[in-house]
């Protein structure tokens, strides 16, 4: 749509610094936000979103006081701006003529794995195709046990509490009770559980809500693959705590309505060696998989 904004000449090119301003505005649903994350004032983030609707001609976010949408055409250029900075960085490491190249040993919790871990190693080899990947999947306390004795380089794991700075949080998003989409839960107490064995963090923020808000419980399921607990909860064999990014068809959210209490946040981190340059490309691969899912440390 087009509003009454300066009409750009045609030979006008877009800046690439106000395209990062607006991915990351959009990113982090906030003007705030991107400032901080930008290291900016808010008063030029918003300078910037408006020196790019000049730019080009059109309005790209509605803001009201409570909230911040994409017009149809911040839509589109959000979609082509992505791939244009994604361009960028690629366009310059072959340019600087020295891929990162080496082998680095990964250990991943299984859920970041499984839907996260396609995304990241796309990016990640088409920036740096000289570079190689081992990957070992498993529980991150375990890993990062590994990792202390030298034998993994990063691990990507979750943790459902704040911890210190020898981590570096990724995004964040809301922990959650998943059933059968096509199963009614009973009444009948307690509540069958499938979990993970311990130690699990997902497993302690289930049993710390049901014994806080005094809900009896009983362990239906144990599997030490995330696969299993979610063939359980598919099946409507048991209930299953999970991040929301993991919820699939045939699983459905449940909460209060349903007698369950809020389980917190399920917080992902890298926990890496920054002067190792693979991981650390590797991580950046990473943050810009969760940028473009919309997930963002809070």
């Amino acid at each position: 749509m087009l509003v009454d904004l300066p009409t750009a000449p045609l030979s006008a090119s877009l800046d690439m610094s106000l395209l990062r301003t607006f991915i990351t505005v959009v990113d982090a649903s906030s003007f705030a936000s991107a400032a901080e994350l930008l290291a900016v004032t808010a008063s030029a983030v918003s300078g910037h979103i408006k020196r790019l609707e000049s730019d080009i001609g059109v309005k790209l976010l509605e803001r009201t006081t409570r909230s911040m949408a994409l017009t149809p055409e911040g839509e589109m250029l959000y979609s082509y701006a992505r791939n244009i900075l994604s361009l960028e960085r690629e366009i310059r490491a072959k340019l600087r003529g020295s891929y990162i190249q080496g082998r680095v040993r990964v250990g991943s919790s299984e859920d970041f794995a499984g839907t996260w871990l396609a995304d990241v190693l796309q990016s990640f080899s088409r920036t740096h195709p000289k570079a190689s990947v081992e990957l070992k999947v498993g529980i991150t306390s375990d890993l990062l046990q590994q990792q202390q004795l030298g034998q993994l380089d990063v691990v990507f794991g979750k943790q459902c509490r704040k911890i210190d700075d020898q981590g570096e949080l990724l995004w964040e998003e809301p922990l959650i009770w998943a059933y059968s989409s096509r199963a009614n839960l009973e009444g009948d107490f307690p509540y069958p559980l499938a979990m993970f064995p311990e130690p699990c963090v997902y497993r302690e923020a289930a049993l710390q809500a049901l014994s806080r808000s005094k809900r009896p419980w009983r362990l239906a399921f144990e599997s030490s693959s995330m696969a299993g607990c979610i063939s359980a909860a598919l099946a409507g064999f048991a209930v299953t705590p999970i991040a929301r990014s993991q919820l699939r068809e045939g699983l459905r959210e449940l909460d209060k309505k349903d007698g369950l209490p809020p389980l917190g946040t399920a917080r992902f981190y890298a926990f890496f060696n920054r002067t190792n340059d693979v991981a650390q490309a590797l991580v950046e691969s990473v943050q810009d998989v969760g940028k473009h899912r919309r997930f963002m440390p809070q």
